[in-house]
């Protein structure tokens, strides 16, 4: 398995969603959340961007643009769930996300049952450069 080099970060925006969880709890649509991250990771002096019309290639073809993405210090990518229980589905699609944007590590969020459940996630197809 490929050791994760972004642990300090990846734990605090950890850190951030579990006070976003205590304050909302579950329920809510994935916008109020990343509403709520993006206050609270200013909070755990994380920077984070948003990634708007996310340009997305195929074979160097321009495929089209994925909507919003965040990024938390341009590092980590950030992955909002907020269904029952998090399915293979979600983890391949925030893979996939990591290999469109060719980022090494990422985090699945998911806001949506009993408690607040996340994945830390690894690129293997990463390219340095």
């Amino acid at each position: 398995m490929e050791e994760l080099k972004y642990t300090e970060i990846t734990g605090k925006v950890i850190g951030a969603a579990r006070e976003v969880y205590k304050v909302l709890g579950n329920g809510f649509q994935e916008e109020m959340y990343r509403r709520a991250l993006a206050i609270e990771l200013p909070l755990f002096d994380l920077n984070y961007t948003w990634k708007l019309d996310q340009v997305i290639y195929y074979r160097n073809i321009r495929l089209g643009t994925q909507r919003e993405h965040f990024f938390v210090e341009d590092k980590v990518s950030v992955e909002i769930k907020t269904v029952i229980k998090l399915e293979d589905v979600h983890l391949a699609q925030a893979l996939n996300y990591l290999e469109a944007y060719n980022l090494e590590e990422g985090l699945l969020i998911n806001f949506g049952g009993e408690s607040l459940e996340f994945k830390r996630l690894i690129n293997t197809k990463y390219r340095p450069g």
